[in-house]
């Protein structure tokens, strides 16, 4: 018996192929080097991108505890009007970037070519000598990265499976948390040891490192980056190995045809759009908070030295990169209501201790690591990956719906924390915390709404029955026969583990991890 049958044998076993077995031994020899090689490609780049990313978009605030407030002769609110300017601009750039981004002919090099762009800003913002020429960089950078979340998910959704793509989704936004921390380290290694080089202050360094850092992910991504399967063949793979990531995938899993009127006329027409946007508006201001640790820290100096206002958030993101891995892995074994009602109820209680603020110290840590970053950490990551999977047979649709998501979510968010997370507020925010528990249940109400809705029908209207389960016999399984490929072996074996049917590990028996009808459901549940 080979290890992988011994551990289909249990949940417990099956559970533990899920989070490491990349590559199942199921599949063909040629299917299983071409997802090696695709996650060497476009994870690779996918993850120092995205890293990069949150490195800069941590960096302000960074700097912001380490002397750029004073140097600027900055206003109280001004870190507030430095995330509008990039908001606002990032809002602007969502849906025309996504779009670009979902042509088959420019999408290998759009990314690569924005990387660029990002370090050419990034070292600018190093220079900057009023809040003025913050105002306008931060912009500039808000406008070139508005496709670097939605439009990498996209790439991600256009290449894997359903089951392959929800770990590997948790794996690449782990950059999103890991650039966050590194910045935490970086900025208070710049204060201690660079702070002064060359006339230059710490928070200054801080942005030419992360400018440095960038251009080679650049040159990675001009290498290696394969942008859709419908774009020209990469160079690493063979015409056969090409043709294979196009054959593999479903036949739902369409790809990209022409943008025009009807496309947006279609997907506005479906519930899907309003869903997705309502969710991603709760989410972004649910979770505003989470990266305010600093300003408390800060706030309760000199009990706090600059150096660990600036480390012991980066718990925060640790954390986060922790859940969002482990939260979409175990997403495709455990159903997406389970998953974020888990998430969203530590993200609750993290506000509600907040909200009363006059508690003691280890239990606002315990709220901002719990809350912010093991519970808010892996609600994204899941909710793409959902989306991913729900539109996979409209790509069009899909990339206006990610992009709408972000552009929506995100115009709320240059205004709302203006009323609720107003700086001169910090640190305990009357308004704010308030405001997030409202926003984290109704997150949560329009989830359940979607999840409910298309339990077993795509955002086109077809069916997305991974398997189809035929007569079984009192509690035994007879046969379960596959309509989709992408399901994992462990989840279509037709025999019991330990008496118990495997379809069981599905507690509703009509729901699996995307909202659909339960792979390797038995008939009897």
């Amino acid at each position: 018996m080979g290890i992988e049958s011994f551990l289909n044998q249990s949940l417990a076993g099956r559970v533990l192929l899920e989070v490491f077995n990349w590559y199942p031994s199921h599949l063909p020899q040629a299917e299983r080097k071409l997802l090696l090689k695709l996650d060497r490609s476009i994870l690779v780049f996918a993850c120092l991108s995205f890293f990069c990313k949150f490195l800069d978009q941590s960096n302000i605030t960074n700097a912001w505890v380490s002397g750029m407030e004073e140097e600027l002769h900055a206003q109280p609110n001004d870190l507030n009007y430095y995330n509008v300017a990039y908001y606002t601009a990032y809002v602007v750039g969502q849906i025309p970037m996504l779009l670009i981004q979902s042509r088959p002919s420019i999408a290998p090099y759009w990314l690569p070519s924005l990387e660029i762009v990002w370090a050419i800003l990034t070292f600018c913002e190093s220079q900057v000598k009023t809040s003025r020429d913050l105002y306008i960089i931060r912009a500039l950078v808000g406008f070139f990265e508005a496709p670097s979340f939605a439009g990498t998910h996209f790439i991600l959704g256009s290449w894997y499976k359903k089951d392959e793509l929800y770990k590997r989704a948790g794996v690449w936004f782990m950059g999103n948390s890991l650039g966050s921390m590194f910045s935490g380290y970086l900025q208070a290694a710049a204060y201690t040891n660079l702070n002064g080089v060359h006339g230059l202050s710490g928070w200054r360094w801080l942005f030419i490192i992360d400018g440095v850092i960038t251009l080679p992910i650049a040159i990675i991504g001009f290498t290696f980056f394969p942008g859709l399967p419908a774009s020209k063949r990469p160079w690493y793979m063979t015409e056969e190995e090409h043709q294979l990531a196009k054959d593999r995938l479903p036949a739902d899993h369409k790809q990209a045809g022409p943008l025009n009127f009807d496309v947006i006329k279609r997907t506005l027409s479906k519930p899907l759009w309003w869903i997705c946007v309502a969710i991603y508006v709760g989410l972004i201001q649910s979770s505003y908070w989470t990266g305010y640790m600093s300003l408390w820290l800060k706030a309760e100096a000199p009990k706090y030295t600059v150096q660990m206002i600036n480390v012991l958030p980066t718990f925060v993101n640790l954390l986060a990169a922790a859940s969002s891995w482990l939260g979409t892995t175990f997403a495709a074994i455990v159903p997406t209501w389970i998953m974020m009602t888990g998430a969203n109820g530590l993200v609750l209680f993290a506000t509600i201790v907040l909200t009363v603020w006059n508690v003691p110290d280890g239990l606002k840590f315990f709220s901002f690591y719990v809350g912010g970053g093991i519970g808010a950490g892996m609600i994204s990551p899941i909710l793409y990956s959902w989306v991913n999977v729900t539109a996979r047979g409209d790509p069009e649709g899909r990339a206006l719906i990610m992009g709408s998501m972000m552009t929506f979510g995100y115009c709320t968010y240059v205004w709302v924390p203006l009323f609720t997370f107003p700086t001169v507020e910090a640190p305990n925010f009357p308004h704010g915390y308030p405001a997030s528990i409202g926003f984290t249940v109704g997150l949560w109400a329009f989830l359940m709404l979607g999840i409910f809705m298309y339990r077993n029908k795509n955002h086109d209207g077809t069916s997305n029955l991974i398997v189809k389960d035929e007569e079984a016999s009192g509690s035994d399984v007879n046969s379960i026969t596959k309509e989709d490929s992408s399901a994992p072996s462990h989840l279509l074996t037709s025999e019991k583990a330990h008496g118990i049917p495997v379809g069981d590990i599905v507690p509703l028996g009509k729901e699996d991890v995307f909202g659909a009808e339960a792979a390797g459901t038995a008939s009897n549940i």
